[in-house]
């Protein structure tokens, strides 16, 4: 059964957040293809390339005390690209957590897959179950890799849940509100989300997190997803910094020191 949502995922406090820096992170990984076109290379060299940028985010994550970094690997749309597209990410899906979830277990990562896994092989599901449990006790940092995943299918989701509660009489319509359909989304037991970062030049969410980025500062850069390095993660953390998050209130209401 799903636990309540924890006290630390309530909504931040308004105001400066540059004391303690963002808590959540979540970043769109876009440029691949276009990445590997600019070098004369296949769409899918691009996506092997990224891999090294996935370590790179993580280790910075970890260094600067971020809680929780959310990775679109994978999107419910992204079945229909070229069907050898597809195969090369699951191959590296496959391969990362093949390669990769021992060094997280050693670095105190916990791994949690996000998304409707039940569209994967079972060869796939058992090595998600494997890597999760495997890291389920490690608090250094958790990591979230959206695999399957939509912003509408995680709402629509939650949504069902309390539906067969309703159904099944432990649940009454009324009692449905934004803080119990909280409870049911996928990132529930997680802090709320600080900050999302798009890499590539796009403009747009496409439908990634939509529930959790209510009050999200957005942050898009040109920079392609293998090129994106632990500095221009700092950039945009240094920009995070320096927002005025006021959730509802003006500026005179969150500037004023609280006692």
């Amino acid at each position: 059964m799903l636990s309540k949502r924890s006290q630390s995922a309530q909504l931040p406090t308004a105001g400066h957040p540059e004391e303690s820096g963002p808590r959540h992170v979540a970043i769109i990984m876009d440029g691949n293809g276009r990445w590997a076109q600019k070098k004369g290379k296949i769409r899918t060299f691009g996506h092997k390339a990224g891999v090294e940028s996935v370590r790179s985010v993580v280790r910075f994550a970890r260094q600067t005390g971020i809680q929780s970094l959310t990775l679109f690997a994978f999107s419910s749309e992204n079945w229909k690209r070229p069907e050898e597209e597809v195969s090369v990410l699951m191959e590296l899906f496959n391969l990362v957590l093949n390669s990769e979830v021992k060094r997280l277990h050693k670095n105190g990562v916990r791994l949690k897959v996000i998304g409707d896994v039940s569209a994967f092989d079972d060869k796939l599901k058992a090595k998600i179950q494997k890597a999760e449990t495997m890291t389920e006790q490690n608090d250094a940092l958790i990591l979230n890799i959206a695999a399957n995943y939509g912003g509408r299918w995680d709402i629509a989701n939650a949504a069902q849940l309390l539906a067969q509660q309703v159904q099944q009489g432990t649940l009454q319509p009324e009692d449905i509100d934004e803080q119990k359909l909280g409870e049911y989304i996928s990132t529930h037991d997680l802090p709320e989300l600080d900050l999302l970062i798009r890499t590539g030049g796009e403009r747009r969410i496409s439908n990634f997190l939509l529930w959790q980025c209510a009050y999200a500062e957005l942050y898009f850069t040109d920079v392609l997803w293998p090129d994106f390095t632990e500095q221009v993660f700092q950039l945009a953390v240094d920009d995070f910094n320096v927002r005025q998050r006021r959730f509802g209130l003006v500026g005179e209401q969150v500037s004023v020191p609280q006692s």
